[in-house]
């Protein structure tokens, strides 16, 4: 079957790797890290990419989505930001004065909230 190229165990396996990716890219180096930062990595770029919250769930093995929400929370304001600014700009299409100024209030009202700065809807 051959021998182990690094230790048995996972994470000395990614320690090994980075440490070889670092040897050969003298200009290009990766920061130390465990296999759970790749795990924080991994579920939040999946998050950021619009993947829905229960699959993320189900990838990282969380019975329910709701403790993968409260995990990776700080990852969820931004795309509230931009559904708020997809809707303002759908009812902006829609013509009717009333909605642009609605879509617009509630689009401002999101962003602030994000940031801390708002008082929430």
């Amino acid at each position: 079957m051959g021998t182990p190229l690094y230790g048995e165990a996972p994470g000395s396996v990614l320690r090994a790797a980075v440490r070889d990716f670092n040897e050969a890219n003298p200009t290009k180096q990766l920061p130390p890290m465990r296999l759970h930062d790749l795990r924080h990595v991994h579920a939040t770029l999946l998050l950021k990419a619009g993947v829905p919250v229960h699959v993320v769930a189900a990838r990282l093995g969380h019975a329910d989505p709701a403790l993968t929400l409260r995990v990776y929370a700080h990852v969820l304001p931004v795309q509230a930001s931009e559904v708020a600014s997809l809707f303002a700009a759908a009812m902006a299409d829609s013509g009717a004065p009333e909605a642009i100024e609605l879509a617009d209030a509630l689009a401002h009202r999101v962003v602030a909230q994000s940031d801390g700065t708002g008082a929430g809807l």
